[in-house]
């Protein structure tokens, strides 16, 4: 197929491509960018072109594609940008202040819920807190190593039941 005759194909189905493009967009100048893109990008693609394939699927395709592509990037850069004459960005990073208190007031109450687990759980899991592994624990205390797996997880089911009830 020689380019004269693309070309003219590509014209002729123009007239298809600018509902959909508007379709997608829901803007008039949006929409003719996005069909000069995919005007361009058949163009620039001719050979992947093969003769028969129906062309307006072809250009459909590669609008939907297009389209996709810029909202995807759009996403990306997660920026609102407020329209207002001041023209300020509105997710402009902002220093935040940390709130140390509301911490220090859950590490307290962290704190309490393990000084009230029973015995049994509370050594193994305070070992393994610190970082110890469980084959270390269980040599340490002299328990199987299943047991004290077993332990560790209760105490963490206790634990997230008292903290949850708070």
């Amino acid at each position: 197929m020689s380019n004269v005759e693309f070309n003219q194909m590509l014209v002729s189905n123009t007239e298809f491509l600018k509902p959909f493009a508007f379709t997608l967009t829901r803007d008039n100048e949006t929409a003719k960018d996005l069909l000069q893109e995919t005007l361009y990008r058949a163009i620039a693609n001719k050979e992947k072109y093969h003769v028969g394939t129906n062309i307006k699927a072809w250009l459909y395709t590669i609008m939907r594609n297009i389209f996709i592509n810029n909202y995807r990037r759009k996403v990306k850069q997660n920026t609102i940008f407020d329209s207002t004459p001041n023209d300020f960005f509105l997710n402009y990073q902002q220093a935040t202040v940390p709130n140390g208190a509301e911490s220090n007031l859950k590490m307290k109450e962290i704190q309490t819920a393990i000084a009230n687990l029973p015995e049994i759980f509370k050594n193994p899991f305070l070992l393994y807190f610190e970082g110890f592994k469980y084959h270390e624990i269980a040599d340490m205390l002299q328990e199987p190593l299943g047991t004290i797996k077993s332990r560790i997880h209760f105490a963490r089911k206790l634990l997230k039941e008292q903290i949850s009830r708070n």
